[in-house]
């Protein structure tokens, strides 16, 4: 039987989704425990990975097993086990023609800058930039140059294209919204290269901070080549928020 599960996740110490030798990241605490409730050793297929130190409140993931109980039991068995920086927001059966990645058609993610010094309680969420004013017309208007169906090169990790070689993606949404010191960046889109919302963050801030126009973003974008005037937000400030499925 094929099970389909949403988690959630702070991302602060672990090395990211992708299970990794050393055991530090979230595929590897959820297939640990996972083995140990089901007595037999599980893997997990997840929608994609997130960097060390991204977060999640919508990562789907999907394993197969012989087990004869209903979702609830077996996420109150995983929530026994697991850190509580992982929760298990739902688990049902799904046909095995459901692939967590494969059959995903779009994500959502949100990432959160700060100007000036964050709260304690709220620094390991968001990026605290330097507490300047921001152009936030010029970004809302850089961001529209981002939406629609691109090559994305400029904006992806060059050493991620092993994991996903297709550049070409189609961005439906790329809005920022400001209240007081709090500026939210919210995008969805048919997928994602690696670092490519790092690299929008980044990017938008870069003009928000007038070191680049709107302009030669999308200059940059046409180019197809990744570039230093691209810089990479840091990890902390994202969250992959949701997956989609048709």
């Amino acid at each position: 039987m094929r099970w389909k599960c949403t988690c959630a996740y702070d991302g602060t110490d672990f090395d990211g989704w992708q299970r990794q030798t050393e055991g530090t990241a979230v595929q590897n605490y959820l297939e640990a425990a996972l083995s140990r409730i089901l007595d037999t050793k599980t893997l997990t297929h997840g929608s994609g990975r997130t960097d060390a130190g991204v977060h999640a409140r919508g990562q789907c993931f999907h394993f197969d097993a012989d087990w004869r109980h209903d979702g609830s039991k077996l996420i109150r068995g995983l929530h026994s086990i697991l850190p509580t920086s992982i929760r298990i927001h739902s688990a049902r059966p799904v046909s095995d023609a459901f692939h967590a990645r494969h059959s995903a058609v779009g994500k959502r993610y949100i990432y959160r800058y700060y100007l000036g010094r964050a709260d304690p309680l709220q620094e390991r969420y968001l990026w605290a930039c330097r507490s300047v004013p921001l152009d936030l017309a010029a970004m809302r208007q850089a961001a529209t140059y981002l939406i629609g169906q691109h090559d994305f090169s400029a904006f992806g990790a060059s050493h991620g294209k092993d994991n996903d070689p297709n550049p070409v993606k189609t961005i439906h949404r790329l809005e920022l919204q400001q209240h007081g010191r709090h500026i939210k960046l919210t995008t969805e889109g048919s997928g994602y290269l690696y670092r490519m919302v790092r690299s929008f963050a980044g990017g938008l801030y870069s003009v928000g901070r007038g070191r680049l126009t709107p302009e030669q973003v999308q200059e940059i974008l046409e180019s197809k080549q990744r570039t230093h005037r691209i810089v990479t937000a840091p990890a902390k400030g994202l969250c992959l928020d949701r997956v989609f499925y048709a």
